[in-house]
């Protein structure tokens, strides 16, 4: 049976050295790391679970906890979370909490709390201080994406900054009567995402010497036919209809895209619409966007992971939020207006 010593004895190093390039635990340099991996693949050596376990007091595996599965951002964080978690021999599991409150408390009370996962990733949740408190009690490292925690090390964009750059782009092409597809604040998801995507719409407005229009803003629930069924409404009464529409989601925003075909709207050329994502179906619509890189944030996570879970880690209790990067994508449903809308005053 091939060893571990073996394994040392093909890449020429330690086994110390093997044992944390195959672990992920421990400093080894990239080209090391390489040669190790290379060397146990080719003398077919794996390393054993419930051995690792038992010497390490881990069990590689992180738990992900997210509000929806539903929807596009959700699994495309966890993509590049699993992406990321492979590199380092980790395994994932998945806890989905779109039932109720008691379903919630028993994965923060129960199972979080087993010794089944080593650290936990938390991707757009408000924790209560119960929750962050208990996980830190039992040295399980905590990283939260989509907004700051108290006590916890995040990962978030700026979505007042995001929506306030859709709206400028739609500006900065002439366009003067602009709508806002949001969130429902009734419904408000974690972090006020959809009150901040307002403020960063109207903020855009208010730096041009535009007063936002309360009849130009309807909210919607995040989803394509959501944005579909405000999009109807918004651009049904020709007098109020505006030139182009900024979505808090590019979800909403194809939907407002299929409303505008249905209504026999030429895009752009009556009406430009910018969505917020880069949803993965936004190319094919030719839809502009700001992209917010999903899959970074969840590859992002698990490094932050990574770092806790080192000999010289340990769960931090600083509430360090890392800003994420944003960018501008120019498709072809935003132009410059060819005409006054007829409500334009």
């Amino acid at each position: 049976m091939v060893g571990i010593d073996d394994v040392a004895r093909q890449a020429g190093v330690s086994t110390a050295t093997v044992s944390r390039a195959l672990s992920g635990r421990g400093h080894v340099a990239p080209a090391t790391r390489e040669r190790v991996e290379a060397a146990a693949a080719a003398l077919g050596y794996v390393v054993s679970s419930s051995a690792s376990s038992l010497a390490t007091g881990r069990n590689r595996n992180i738990g992900v906890v997210v509000p929806f599965l539903n929807r596009w951002f959700y699994t495309s964080v966890i993509e590049g979370a699993q992406r990321r978690l492979m590199q380092y021999g980790y395994d994932l599991t998945l806890y989905n909490l779109s039932g109720d409150d008691r379903e919630r408390e028993k994965v923060f009370q129960d199972y979080l709390l087993r010794q089944r996962v080593d650290a936990v990733i938390a991707v757009s949740l408000e924790l209560t201080v119960d929750e962050i408190t208990s996980l830190h009690a039992l040295g399980k490292p905590l990283v939260g994406v989509g907004g700051p925690l108290s006590g916890v090390r995040t990962l978030s964009i700026d979505d007042v900054a995001v929506t306030k750059l859709a709206t400028e782009h739609l500006l900065s092409l002439g366009h003067t009567r602009i709508g806002h597809i949001g969130g429902d604040v009734d419904r408000e998801l974690a972090f006020h995402l959809p009150t901040n995507r307002r403020l960063g719409y109207e903020a855009a407005l208010r730096e041009a010497g535009l007063i936002p229009e309360r009849e130009l803003y309807f909210p919607a629930v995040f989803t394509m036919e959501s944005g579909y069924t405000a999009a109807k409404q918004m651009l049904g009464n020709p007098r109020l209809r505006p030139t182009a529409i900024v979505a808090a989601s590019d979800e909403m925003a194809i939907g407002a895209l299929l409303a505008a075909r249905d209504m026999g709207l030429d895009v752009p050329g009556e009406l430009s619409v910018i969505g917020i994502d880069d949803h993965e179906l936004a190319g094919f619509f030719g839809l502009s966007t700001v992209a917010q890189h999903p899959g970074l944030q969840g590859e992002r996570a698990v490094e932050l992971l990574m770092e806790e879970l080192q000999p010289s880690g340990g769960a931090h209790l600083d509430d360090e939020n890392t800003p994420l990067p944003f960018d501008l994508i120019v498709r072809s449903s935003t132009a410059r207006p060819l005409r006054r809308s007829a409500g334009r005053r």
